[in-house]
């Protein structure tokens, strides 16, 4: 009873201690969620909530697609291309989107061309292109003086250069590949598994693929204001990646993956904001986390049964 009566002090002194450290940390979390919640009075940062959700939206749904039928790296190849595009239209003084999006359909175009023909396979066609595109982009750079700084954008992506066009371009493009996927689901996922079998069905391979390759470059071309050059091509890769080790069936992962790459989104562009780091990589490493936790619950429950 004495030894119990000696100790209330240090107990009492240890809860005032732990008391007042959770109020502290309680005091953090809560000027930091109301600095997050301040970052929608900025426009910029507004627009760039907008488009970067859209075109999340529409870059995990083409995304599934891309990476079932391994050709997931033709968004890479895309946004080489559309690199090179903007630094022309940099260096011509023509407006980059209007500019890219058009060079952007062309090559995509091109590359289903070039998967036709046998003697040149389909990573070959990307990997041709991809490296001519960027080969002229840094070719424009290096004779060129006074556009770092826009150059830099579209390499690592900033979104300070997000427009009202962009909102309005993304929300029309997301409308788009949303309605495609609720009324020809069918036909998408006859054409992602088996090419052979959807034409038996009636199916236009052809106008689908051209539609699909379309909708992906103009996401690739808007993507990059954002994310840049050389991390546009994760939302369309991590968002199917990271579902489909728990998911399996084709559906659950058009419906997972959008999910996943929307919240992995929002989560990437709040920490970019709160602690002042880059936009596009911020997003990436989010997305890096979600597929190792998928990746942990898939073993987990092979470990279980």
């Amino acid at each position: 009873m004495i030894l119990i009566c000696m100790r209330l002090p240090v107990i009492r002194l240890l809860l005032l201690k732990i008391r007042k450290s959770l109020s502290e940390r309680l005091k953090i979390i809560g000027g930091r969620c109301m600095n997050l919640f301040s970052m929608f009075q900025y426009t910029f940062l507004l627009r760039a909530f907008i488009v970067g959700l859209l075109i999340t939206l529409a870059a995990s749904l083409l995304g599934v697609s891309l990476v079932l039928r391994r050709n997931a790296m033709i968004s890479d190849g895309l946004s080489h291309v559309s690199f090179g595009a903007f630094a022309i239209a940099t260096v011509a003084n023509i407006a980059p989107i209007q500019f890219a999006i058009p060079v952007a359909i062309v090559a995509s175009v091109l590359i289903l061309k070039l998967n036709e023909n046998n003697k040149l396979h389909g990573d070959g066609a990307i990997a041709l292109l991809s490296s001519s595109a960027l080969a002229i982009g840094i070719m424009v750079i290096s004779v060129t003086k006074g556009i770092n700084t826009d150059v830099n954008n579209y390499l690592f992506g900033s979104i300070l250069s997000l427009s009202t066009n962009d909102v309005i371009v993304s929300v029309v493009l997301s409308l788009v590949v949303v309605l495609l996927f609720i009324f020809s689901y069918n036909k998408i996922f006859a054409l992602t598994f088996d090419q052979s079998f959807a034409k038996s069905t009636g199916t236009n391979v052809e106008l689908y693929n051209i539609i699909l390759a379309i909708l992906c470059s103009i996401t690739i071309v808007l993507g990059m204001r954002m994310m840049g050059a050389l991390l546009i091509s994760a939302l369309t890769i991590f968002p199917t990646l990271t579902t489909m080790q728990v998911y399996k069936s084709f559906k659950q992962v058009v419906i997972a993956s959008s999910i996943v790459g929307m919240i992995c989104f929002v989560i990437g562009l709040s920490i970019s904001y709160l602690y002042a780091t880059p936009s596009g990589a911020s997003i990436v490493i989010v997305n890096l986390v979600a597929f190792i936790l998928f990746k942990l619950i898939s073993l987990f429950k092979q470990a279980k049964y």
